[in-house]
């Protein structure tokens, strides 16, 4: 049996615009399901996939083995622990199922390494921080973790283990960013974290930021305690108070008292950070004490009795309440290293420093660990990631090998590949391809798009070679990507570092809002306490509101002494535009909120406004991001982040009638999963999807219900989402980019689905495209690489229950193209199924199981029928296993899928695009596959005289030899040995 001698499919397609399919759907699934939830097996095989940029993320914990040169380990702001056992070459992550993602330190136990404690929530307290639930501990080197407790101390800044004890250990409580609690301070265990003693405290305000053991002598050890809150609105620094102070417990943590004078500084004091090493003089104790007056780096040589300042080098204090951390050289405590923007050490007891790495390649470092064994081997973390060196500081490894950049929001383009853009904090702008033509998404798929670590990416709709980016606090750029020019464009003049100056025009915050117009897309819009517009790039601004945060002018000017308090806040200028929603269907309808917590509605693109801000929501409850309905131009959605009052409930509000009623619909999310994100899916009415700071949801029911979509997502912050074409695309804060490839069954999915016995949905256009086969070296496989989506046709079906089943590609005159089984035939029936040119393929075999299912069809034909034991793998040194032959692939056109389970089939139409970067005439295309199939159908005789050549030869084989003369012996073995020839020949 031959195939391909039939007519060759139908009309080719592109995808640009809204395809016919999008359309039907658009019509047939307009009204949102009743069903309150879907399981989760309904929708369970979709999977998220990393595409990087594999750029890494703030870090304040490290952490190594003593004497062992390759194993480290590390903790991410927000994208959990990391262990590498070649000394940095590659990370694999360890936390990706715990319940909280930021880490704020971790210690392993240097009597037992396979021990290791995290204290998750970062303590180094930024704006864009996000808390812990306590501690965790793993006995097996991070394989398994259990939680241990402290679960409301939200932040915690350090964890020490006793040298000899692995179960004693002690830990550093920050307490909430954000308000007052009880659970802060100093906390002991003495049985591996099964039960706490809090040690240390002095009240609901003040926290503990560090900890130092005396490595001669374990029970004196000292505590930082630090008053530190953050305040509703956007302000770099935290506000600090007077109950910083430094203790000395005697007795190995069990109680402490508190030092002062013989050499320390006056209170108040700010942060201070310890640390302790010891010599052939005794123990020397470091204090970096940020203070009003007499800040600088503090040593003690009676172990904290008298202390002298020895350095007052302003390096070493610059922000000192995101830094403040001191390293003790184990063999040596003269040596002293500070990380700052620079990583300072000292080699005479602190009193001169020299910066040993720093500008140019990256900058505020964080956290320094030492290898006790050889202090040669360290590990730095830093606001670009985690770093070894083993020799002593002068090389490092590399940064780039971490996917954990903390992204804030997120653009997509449209260009094809589409590209995801965001703003990384501490690290700069990123585009990076959604799919690569290598196979796998790598460096070379991504690039920088100007300067700016925060705030919105907006690549222009008409044009994806220019895109416009904002900075901290109100800066704003125009990048073309043609000439790698960056211009800036932000409306000066600004205020500085969020704090309002009278002389100042416009205010802004750390995120500023910058939003394309949906249907004139040469307007851009910019958020300050007003919102601002643009037509001309940026050249010139306009303002289309007056002050939308509540400030009253009239009163502003009572209030600018005194404390600045909840409640004078706005007037003393902190309140900003925090989102901006345009909407798709009407021309000047833009919908605004604010970080004081109002929303704002214009309906004549800014000549009139109405506040239509829900009743109850109190002052400053950030309104993180509104999203305008696709299909509805009064219905609106707004998530809501009152994180910053200390209250971390999800909140999400939905109207349909332009702000007039708002329904309260976080039903089914996490109690302390705050909503950052509501996104609509354009294709069908009432089905959303939140990105919220534990992960991310999805509602059938226009938000009346959400269930999990996290799937193979790790917990992970989700700042922002994006819906393009068939794909959702997260912007994570900890975890850089994901992708939810086809939300088809999404899209389809019905109580009707549900009830059926099997279903198959109709699959979205398939696009046709060849891999790049590469001219160049390959990567290596340890090179950091995102996945490619799905390379073929997307096929989704779901079963009541677990049952054989059959798929096949038809083509327009129903002959079967392609045919997949979900079980695996006999060798004698598959053999026959090769000859007669249905060759099953040596892929994964379609899914059989309850629920949903996916397969991936690769757009070609089967592939050609040899004989894969005939290569000689052994003689192809280094090159793994032998790639599988494949079919040609299929022409552009339409198809149909059909689904046969129990006796009982299901079709569904097919199309077929050709890659819209390809621009050739049918014919060639079609000449091409005829010639293909041609070669196909020539293989499979050859191989069917192959498999009839090897079965004459084995029937030969098994002639008894002592019944022939030695005559018909000789010729027997003449005739296999040619037959064994021509075998090896008809099967090459």
């Amino acid at each position: 049996m031959t195939i391909g001698r039939q007519a060759f499919g139908g009309p080719t397609r592109t995808i640009s615009g809204l395809t016919p399919l999008i359309a039907c759907l658009v019509c047939t699934f307009s009204a949102p399901v009743s069903a309150q939830s879907m399981p989760e097996s309904a929708y369970g095989a979709l999977g998220w996939r990393s595409i990087g940029p594999f750029r890494g993320g703030r870090v304040l914990a490290v952490a190594g083995i003593p004497g062992d040169a390759a194993t480290f380990y590390f903790g991410a702001v927000d994208g959990g622990v990391w262990k590498t056992t070649n000394a940095g070459v590659t990370w694999t992550a360890l936390f990706d199922e715990q319940h909280v993602a930021s880490i704020g330190a971790l210690a392993v136990a240097s009597s037992n390494p396979n021990i290791i404690y995290v204290g998750t929530g970062e303590s180094a307290l930024r704006s864009d921080i996000t808390f812990g639930d306590g501690v965790y501990r793993s006995t097996d080197g991070g394989v398994h973790w259990t939680h241990l407790g402290l679960d409301d101390t939200r932040h915690i800044g350090k964890v020490l283990v006793d040298p000899e004890n692995p179960d004693v250990v002690l830990v550093a409580a920050v307490g909430h960013a954000y308000g007052p609690n009880a659970e802060r301070g100093v906390f002991r265990s003495t049985d591996g974290g099964k039960s706490w003693a809090r040690v240390l405290y002095r009240d609901s305000l003040t926290g503990a930021i560090d900890l130092a053991q005396d490595p001669a002598n374990h029970a004196v050890m000292f505590a930082a305690l630090w008053q530190a809150r953050r305040p509703p609105w956007s302000q770099y620094p935290p506000d600090e108070g007077p109950g910083a102070g430094l203790y000395r417990s005697l007795d190995g943590g069990k109680s402490w008292t508190e030092l002062s004078g013989h050499g320390l500084p006056k209170s108040p004091l700010g942060r201070i950070g310890l640390g302790a090493g010891a010599g052939r003089q005794g123990t020397r104790v470091y204090a970096l004490i940020g203070a009003r007056e007499g800040a600088g780096l503090y040593r003690s040589d009676d172990q904290g009795s008298t202390w002298r300042l020895v350095s007052t080098d302003p390096r070493l204090t610059n922000r000192n309440w995101y830094f403040c951390r001191v390293t003790v050289d184990p063999s040596n405590p003269d040596i002293v290293y500070v990380p700052n923007v620079a990583l300072l050490k000292s080699t005479d007891g602190g009193a001169t420093f020299t910066a040993i790495k720093g500008a140019p390649g990256g900058d505020d470092y964080h956290e320094l660990w030492v290898d006790p064994k050889s202090p040669q081997r360290m590990i730095l973390g830093s606001d670009q990631g985690a770093i070894v060196s083993l020799d002593g500081a002068r090389t490092w490894s590399s940064w780039y090998n971490q996917p954990t950049a903390q992204f804030y929001h997120v653009a997509i383009d449209d260009h094809f590949p589409y590209r995801v853009y965001g703003a990384q904090q501490d690290a700069g702008t990123a585009a990076t391809l959604s799919r690569s033509d290598y196979g796998t998404i790598t460096f070379r798929d991504w690039e920088p798009v100007g300067a700016g670590e925060s705030g919105y990416i907006a690549p222009d709709p008409l044009d994806s070679d220019v895109v416009y980016g904002g900075d901290t606090y109100g800066g704003a750029f125009r990048f073309d990507r043609v000439t790698g020019q960056s211009q800036e464009i932000a409306p000066w003049p600004l205020s500085a570092f969020g704090v309002p100056m009278p002389e100042r025009r416009y205010r802004f915050t750390w995120t500023s809002p910058l939003v394309f117009d949906r249907l004139d897309r040469h307007v851009l819009y910019f958020g300050a306490q007003m919102l601002l517009a643009t037509r001309d790039g940026g050249l010139r601004w306009t303002p289309l509101s007056p002050d939308l945060t509540g400030a009253n002018p009239a009163s502003a000017a009572t209030v600018t002494g005194g404390p600045l308090t909840l409640a004078d806040a706005v007037n003393r200028g902190y309140g900003v535009i925090y989102t901006v929603a345009p909407s798709p269907l009407r021309a000047g309808l833009i919908w605004v909120g604010t970080d004081d917590g109002l929303i704002q509605f214009t309906e004549d693109g800014g000549g009139h406004w109405q506040n239509v801000t829900p009743a109850g929501l109190s002052p400053w409850s950030k309104i993180s991001l509104i999203e305008a309905s696709p299909f509805d131009t009064v219905a609106a959605y707004v998530a809501v982040d009152r994180h910053r009052l200390d209250d971390l409930a999800p909140y999400a509000y939905r109207t349909r009638d332009a702000g007039r009623h708002w329904t309260r619909i976080d039903a089914g999310i996490a109690p302390h999963a705050y909503v950052h994100v509501v996104r609509a899916d354009p294709v069908r009415r009432g089905l959303l999807y939140a990105g919220t700071e534990l992960g991310t949801y999805v509602s059938f029911d226009d938000g009346d219900h959400w269930q999990s979509l996290q799937l193979n997502l790790p917990t992970v912050s989700v700042r922002d989402l994006a819906v393009h074409g068939r794909d959702l695309v997260a912007a994570t804060h900890g975890r850089s980019f994901w992708i939810l490839d086809d939300l088809t069954p999404l899209r389809q999915l019905t109580e009707e689905v549900l009830r059926a016995p099997a279903f198959l949905y109709r699959p979205p256009p398939a696009l046709r495209l060849r891999r790049s086969e590469g001219h160049d070296t390959p990567l290596p496989p340890e090179e950091p690489h995102g996945a490619n989506p799905p390379a073929g046709a997307v096929i989704d079906y779901a079963l009541a229950s677990a049952a054989p089943v059959t798929l096949e590609i038809l083509d327009t005159r129903g002959n079967v193209v392609r045919r997949f089984l979900s079980e695996a035939k006999e060798e004698g029936e598959r053999e026959a199924q090769q000859i007669a040119g249905e060759w099953l393929p040596r892929t994964e075999p379609l899914g059989a199981r309850a629920g949903h299912n996916r397969f991936v069809w690769d757009l070609r034909y089967p592939p050609p029928p040899v004989e894969h034991h005939s290569y000689s793998i052994a003689a192809i040194p280094d090159q793994g296993t032998v790639a599988e032959p494949e079919g040609p692939l299929v022409l552009p056109g339409d198809y149909q899928v059909r689904l046969t389970v129990a006796g009982r089939s299901y079709v569904q139409p097919l199309t077929v695009e050709i890659d819209p970067r390809v621009h050739v005439a049918r014919e060639p295309l079609v000449e091409q596959l005829r010639l293909a199939l041609e070669i196909w159908n020539r293989a499979a005789e050859q191989h069917a005289l192959h498999v009839a050549v090897r079965r004459l030869r084995d029937d030969l084989r098994h002639l008894d030899g002592r019944e022939l003369d030695a005559g018909t012996r000789a010729g027997v073995t003449q005739l296999g040995q040619r037959l064994d020839t021509l075998a090896l020949r008809t099967a090459s």
